[in-house]
């Protein structure tokens, strides 16, 4: 299995630069503030969205070097989505995010929402300076769709009438909107046309829609430390995902046991042996397996490069997390 150090290696000048610049676009006068962010962009497992901006500015933009608001675009990308993690964990009460403590957990509450509203706010900032209405309009939208995947979330809450299909738009809204968003707005500053900047987007939300599925298959089988939270963590909140869903066609007891919401001792233990004696785990394999042959299939049409080929080489490095 390549690591993404391997996979980003045509980008990773461009990453380096990213890192060093991000705290410096954060620009904030507060030192708690300033501390917040630097804990953020110092955390291990950063870099997947914009080295996927880097990748897509690269790989259409063959014939000459990629331009600052491919970069600054990168940079706006991956602000958008610390800050949407940062609003999670308070939503969620995380103590942990892979591993290292979360920004609510080391300053409080109040500290995390702060610095969650100001990142979004620096990130609207710069994506209005690139002077891009098409480009702002993408951004924007995904950050509508943050809220709208937390809301969707917070009301289906222990739903065991939750449809597939409820799933993976909750799933668009909270992970493959910004993939796919910012793949487009790539694709839109190398001035592609029409239809290959909608393909751009296709794969963003194919492979996101697929990244979320194979995480939520994680909680069930990969292991704390791995995870950097306890396993089952989202099922024990309310957050019914693929397994779960397919699991519940099979298993009358598990409806029970969601509904009354794991309130007696051993309820959650019991829960994810009936998920894990289902075939709840390989279907959710097999729909991860179709949204990542779809993410292949939109980027076919990009000319050959080694950008283009790091990108294909990412779904099935996605894929074989599983394993």
């Amino acid at each position: 299995m390549s690591s993404t150090t391997e996979l980003f290696a045509t980008v990773k000048d461009d990453l380096s630069t990213l890192t060093a610049n991000l705290k410096e676009l954060v620009g904030a006068k507060h030192p708690i503030l300033y501390a917040a962010a630097e804990h953020l962009f110092e955390a291990k497992g950063k870099g997947l969205r914009p080295a996927i901006v880097l990748l897509a500015s690269r790989a259409t933009m063959t014939d000459c070097d990629i331009t600052p608001r491919h970069r600054r675009l990168a940079e706006i990308t991956e602000m958008i989505h610390t800050a949407s993690l940062v609003h999670d964990d308070v939503i969620d009460m995380a103590d942990l995010r892979r591993g290292n403590p979360t920004v609510n957990s080391r300053f409080g509450n109040r500290v995390a929402v702060l610095a969650g509203d100001f990142l979004f706010a620096q990130s609207s900032w710069y994506l209005a300076n690139l002077d891009s209405l098409e480009v702002v309009k993408l951004l924007s939208k995904v950050i509508a769709d943050f809220a709208e995947g937390e809301i969707l979330q917070s009301i289906t809450c222990f739903d065991t009438d939750l449809s597939l299909e409820d799933y993976i738009q909750k799933s668009f809204y909270k992970t493959a909107s910004l993939i796919a968003g910012s793949a487009k707005a790539a694709g839109v500053l190398s001035g592609v046309s029409a239809i290959q900047a909608e393909q751009l987007y296709n794969f963003g939300k194919f492979f996101g829609i697929a990244f979320q599925i194979v995480d939520d298959i994680l909680d069930f089988t990969g292991s704390t430390e791995a995870l950097g939270k306890p396993a089952g963590a989202d099922l024990q909140q309310g957050n019914l995902t693929a397994p779960v869903l397919f699991a519940l066609e099979e298993k009358p007891q598990l409806k029970i046991l969601i509904e009354r919401e794991f309130i007696e001792v051993g309820d959650l233990v019991q829960a994810i042996a009936l998920i894990n004696a289902s075939d709840g785990i390989q279907r959710s394999r097999d729909l991860a397996k179709s949204y990542a042959k779809q993410a292949v299939t939109a980027i076919e049409w990009l000319p050959n490069s080694p950008h283009k080929h790091a990108l294909l080489d990412l779904v099935p490095y996605i894929l074989d997390r599983l394993h």
